[in-house]
């Protein structure tokens, strides 16, 4: 429940984080997957036309076994689902000529495998700064320790003040709210790969000053720490949809 989700990170979230997207992880089914991102090209235009936003999405390059990856932004519950919006929308998908329950034909016959999770995450025009320029990223999707998700949110937070000491960019955090078992997961949006690289070439003592700073014991420990929280963790490597 959203208000079980806000009580556990309330001490941490503050009322402009506080914005809900539908993350959706997607693999397909095998030799569908330029077919699945051509079905979402697609719907673009009928997003539009709904009133909703358009989804930010990425395709995987390297690590988890899902192919993509949508983040659809929803703003709240009750926005979302406000009887103007959902007529609103409805009618776009009638007026499109492939009503809802057609496109969602499709995408099952190009899917293998799909999860749903729904998140609290940074306001939409922060995720959207973070998101126009990139052409790579950097997911990481966590479940915690029992009792361990506000301490999980606080070391994503720490990372991140590590993160702008060496002069990289922040990582856009979202938490679980209702859905699949994750409970937070990450986003870093980089220009490209050797943007993300970059991290190597900073050097070691301004590493470790900048790991200080942050809250934690040193560099090396950044690592260590996050692992003594959790209980499951995947990354991928990702590029932006063309």
């Amino acid at each position: 429940m959203k208000i079980l989700a806000f009580l556990l990170f309330a001490p941490l979230l503050s009322a402009a984080d506080s914005y809900l997207y539908k993350a959706l992880f997607v693999q397909a089914a095998p030799g569908k997957v330029l077919e699945l991102i051509d079905l979402y090209k697609s719907r673009m235009p009928v997003y539009d036309a709904s009133g909703d936003e358009r989804p930010l999405w990425m395709r995987h390059s390297q690590g988890d076994r899902w192919d993509l990856l949508l983040l659809f932004p929803m703003n709240s519950w009750s926005e979302y689902f406000a009887a103007g919006r959902v007529a609103k929308r409805n009618a776009a998908y009638s007026k499109s000529g492939v009503p809802q329950s057609e496109f969602a034909k499709k995408f099952y016959e190009d899917v293998a495998w799909h999860e749903e999770v729904f998140v609290e995450g940074p306001p939409l025009a922060d995720v959207k700064k973070a998101f126009a320029p990139a052409g790579f990223f950097h997911v990481e999707i966590f479940i915690s320790l029992p009792g361990k998700q506000a301490d999980l949110y606080k070391e994503r937070e720490m990372e991140n003040a590590y993160q702008v000491a060496i002069g990289r960019p922040r990582n856009l955090i979202f938490t679980h709210d209702q859905g699949a078992a994750w409970d937070l997961f990450t986003v870093g949006a980089y220009r490209d790969l050797p943007h993300f690289a970059e991290s190597a070439s900073v050097p070691k003592d301004k590493q470790e000053a900048a790991a200080k700073q942050a809250g934690f014991r040193g560099a090396d420990f950044i690592g260590p720490y996050l692992r003594s929280l959790i209980s499951l963790h995947h990354d991928s490597l990702c590029t932006s949809v063309k």
